[in-house]
């Protein structure tokens, strides 16, 4: 056949055919390499390819009003009470203890809305928490006497605890290269609450002379997290995966990616999965297992000498600029506070330009030191110096007291699991309220102010000794420091037992010879 007078077209058409078949071969393998082959990518990296847009935006502002809400229920009480105290004719203990009341029902609601965040879903939480301190947020307004004012604000707290999952929802959608500093953006939405607070005070005590107005008014940012909550946060993807529910968490990746402007299936093609991640049990138990056991304790200490701080610092500051000694009247230095309150905003403006340049230790240690000798000078002060330089250390105090609440945030949210990331976080939240819980009986009337300000200098201080040895989680994916540092230790004990080893052979063969 070849040796016929046609062999050189013979020969070309067979190497167009050859040449045409490995065409038609390679597409149909690239084909079935798209259909059937399978890219498996980790929550971490979907989350890095959607990056920051107008998803996250959305999601910011939802979780942040969950954030106002808090703050002015906190707020809320410190202005509050001193006015039905007059009103009502109770004593100071009655006060501290309506107070602690908040912080008890914070404390339960933390041990059971957290851990139900890692067992029936993130946002099923955040809306029962929203729902639950909007409506006894109204009823605080229709109280008549202190008796009935005690279990309101107890389930007003149990409200609040279930407000870290927020916190949660919001970390769990950031990149590891934004997650610091955006984070920290919610912290705004708590200084706008604690900024609102006197500004509705003068309104309704000044203007309307009603604090029934003011409580109703005060339920407004508890009404829009509920449902702005609703409307823009969805389910976390990375609690769905831990769960096995991988396609639903990618199908919420692909639509946060198409509202950032991004083609949802050029970020995600068809042969993407998420990777399935190692599985724990999302319970209290889970937390003293010897893996978590430091970090937990460590983490817990800090959540209770931080909030005892941040709200002794907060009433405080109240108590100072009570102009009055009539006990039959009321008269708050309304400028005073407010611009205390403002002082918030540079204590979370200077976290953002710190934390990730000279990390998260570095700027806790420094913020918890500033506090407590803002505090102590402030407290020493008030019946020797101006009003301007007791504004100015008030000042320095709440924006150092913001720097570090913003700090151990952040760096509980960047330690734990994804799987035991709402648990741990309520436990050690629930720690934190019960710290709370006593600052009102130290900024009581009957205790001396020097007093307060020297027990919240000695508590800042222990506080930075304490902050020293945590890990740090600066550009670390989350949830993945403790395990690196599980790694790294298990490396140097490695080594250090084949140095041992090795100079045992040498002692016992040194004894032979």
């Amino acid at each position: 056949f070849f040796r016929s007078r046609d062999r050189p077209i013979i020969q070309c058409t067979y190497r167009v055919v050859c040449i045409a078949m490995g065409m038609i071969q390679s597409n149909y393998t690239n084909y079935n390499h798209a259909l059937g082959s399978k890219n498996i990518i980790s929550v971490d990296t979907a989350v890095d390819r959607i990056g920051i847009g107008r998803f996250q935006r959305k999601v910011l502002f939802a979780t942040g009003t969950c954030f106002m809400a808090d703050s002015v229920q906190v707020m809320l009480l410190s202005i509050l009470t001193r006015k039905l105290q007059r009103e009502w004719m109770f004593s100071d203990l009655i006060v501290s203890m309506i107070t602690s009341c908040l912080f008890a029902g914070a404390t339960i609601g933390t041990l059971i809305l957290g851990p139900l965040g890692d067992r029936i879903g993130r946002k099923p939480v955040l809306v029962a928490a929203a729902t639950i301190i909007s409506i006894f947020g109204f009823c605080t307004a229709l109280c008549t006497n202190y008796m009935v004012l005690f279990p309101i604000i107890f389930f007003i707290g149990f409200g609040i605890g279930g407000l870290t999952v927020p916190f949660d929802i919001l970390a769990e959608f950031l990149t590891t290269e934004a997650r610091g500093y955006y984070l920290l953006f919610i912290k705004y939405f708590w200084t706008a609450g604690s900024m609102l607070i006197p500004v509705l005070a003068y309104i309704t005590f000044e203007i309307f002379d009603s604090w029934r107005l003011f409580a109703g008014l005060c339920i407004i940012p508890c009404i829009l997290s509920l449902i702005f909550g609703c409307l823009y946060v969805p389910e976390s993807p990375r609690w769905l995966v831990a769960k096995g529910k991988n396609e639903k968490a990618l199908a919420i990746l692909r639509t946060a990616a198409e509202s950032n402007g991004m083609d949802p299936y050029e970020v995600f093609p068809p042969n993407i999965e998420l990777a399935n991640e190692e599985t724990e049990h999302a319970n209290f138990s889970e937390l003293f297992t010897p893996r978590w056991k430091k970090t937990i304790l460590t983490l817990g200490s800090l959540w209770a000498m931080y909030c005892f701080c941040f709200y002794g610092a907060i009433m405080a500051v109240t108590r100072i600029f009570d102009d009055t000694d009539d006990p039959d009247s009321l008269d708050f230095d309304y400028v005073a506070i407010f611009v205390s309150s403002a002082a918030e905003l540079v204590g979370t403006a200077s976290t953002i330009l710190l934390i990730d340049r000279i990390g998260r230790v570095k700027t806790l240690i420094g913020s918890f030191i500033l506090a407590g000798i803002s505090l102590l000078i402030l407290c020493a002060l008030p019946d020797f110096t101006s009003r301007a330089i007791l504004i100015f250390f008030a000042l320095v105090g709440r924006a150092a007291e913001m720097a570090s609440a913003c700090v151990v945030w952040i760096s509980t949210t960047e330690l734990l699991s994804t799987e035991i990331l709402s648990t741990g976080h309520s436990a050690v939240n629930a720690i934190a309220r019960t710290g709370a819980f006593f600052s009102p009986y130290l900024v009581d009337e009957q205790n001396d102010l020097l007093i307060v300000g020297v027990v919240l200098f000695f508590v800042n201080l222990f506080s930075a000794v304490l902050a020293s040895s945590l890990i740090e989680t600066k550009g670390v994916e989350l949830g993945k420091a403790v395990l690196i540092e599980e790694a790294r230790s298990q490396e140097h004990d490695d080594t250090k037992f084949q140095q041992e080893l090795t100079k045992s052979n040498y002692v016992r063969m040194h004894n032979k010879i």
